[in-house]
């Protein structure tokens, strides 16, 4: 086992990929730890990945996967943490942005007992176009999740071993790593980090990022709080249409009784008859997932245990004793 794993998710990014290599390496040597960079070509059309076959023929602390095609960030990140060697594993993008020197800070507050801590470019060096929408992006996430970071998508983090092999990665929910931490009971902090603006390559992320950042924002809502009780989820919604429908008629049937026929004067009636109807619905749809839930359930939950005694063993954290 060595001390640190340094993951480093690549797509296009030949411009920048050696001095990358350089920073890293300055860096991590002058913290005299033993550690390993771990490059994960994510489907490149540029020369990255010969960049990366060099430095891996250079350096033996540089290990090198390349997918046969692209695949998103989650799946390299995925696939880097079920490589990697360390005991701390960082994460950071190879854009430059993010700056290699301050990994000592994360690791750092590691020590502090966080299990895992992500940076906050407290002065973003983006074009405000991005900048913006990340601050309305991150406030709603922790408004949802309870999770208040400045800066949930940052790409430079350091993790314990112990959270990279509990929290897995999939989809693109990457960047929703710190919930699904704190949802599993680890100790998530943020530090502030420099930001450096682009000098090679290209952005990877269109308009498009925005809503897709919403929508998996409603994944992790439910994966989160709602997948032992599904029910919780669609029954709180289905009773909230179904008394507002409730609501509807019974004020309708008040002015059929006060004020004799009606009918064709007040076209609330369809619309409460139809929130009552999709309450209904909603609510028989959390049944349903609640039992197969319940089904799928039975004696495979899986839960984060921090530490178990006994007469016959003890184990607290990664270490055994018999």
């Amino acid at each position: 086992m060595i001390d640190i794993s340094v993951v480093v998710p690549v797509l296009n990014e030949e411009g920048s990929l050696r001095e990358l290599y350089a920073k890293l390496t300055d860096n991590l040597k002058g913290m005299g730890k033993t550690y390993e960079l771990l490059f994960v070509d994510d489907g490149s059309t540029d020369r990255s990945y010969e960049i990366l076959a060099d430095l891996h023929r250079e350096d033996p602390n540089v290990r090198v996967l390349s997918f046969r095609r692209r695949y998103g960030k989650s799946a390299a990140l995925s696939v880097g943490f079920s490589e990697v060697r360390g005991e701390v594993i960082v994460t950071i993008d190879a854009d430059l942005q993010d700056d290699p020197a301050e990994i000592p800070k994360l690791i750092a507050k590691l020590d502090e007992g966080y299990d895992l801590v992500s940076g906050w470019k407290q002065d973003r060096k983006d074009p405000i176009t991005k900048t913006i929408p990340s601050k309305f992006f991150n406030a709603v996430t922790g408004l949802v999740t309870g999770l208040k970071l400045h800066d949930m998508n940052c790409g430079l983090k350091a993790y314990r071993r112990s959270v990279t092999e509990q929290v897995k990665v999939y989809g693109q929910l990457h960047r929703f790593l710190p919930v699904f931490a704190q949802n599993d009971g680890f100790r998530v902090g943020e530090v502030p980090v420099r930001h450096h603006p682009r000098v090679h390559g290209k952005t990877k992320y269109g308009a498009r990022r925005l809503l897709h950042g919403f929508l998996d924002l409603l994944t992790v809502v439910m994966v989160t709080g709602y997948t032992s009780s599904p029910l919780h989820f669609f029954g709180t919604i289905g009773v909230v249409l179904a008394l507002a429908g409730f609501v509807i008629n019974c004020y309708l049937t008040y002015l059929r009784l006060s004020y004799g026929n009606i009918q064709g004067k007040h076209p609330l009636l369809t619309l409460g008859v139809l929130l009552m109807i999709l309450g209904f619905q909603l609510i028989s749809t959390g049944l349903l997932a609640e039992l197969m839930t319940r089904k799928g359930h039975q004696g495979t939950e899986e839960y984060g245990i921090k530490a178990r005694l006994s007469h016959d063993q003890e184990r607290v954290g990664d270490a055994e004793k018999t």
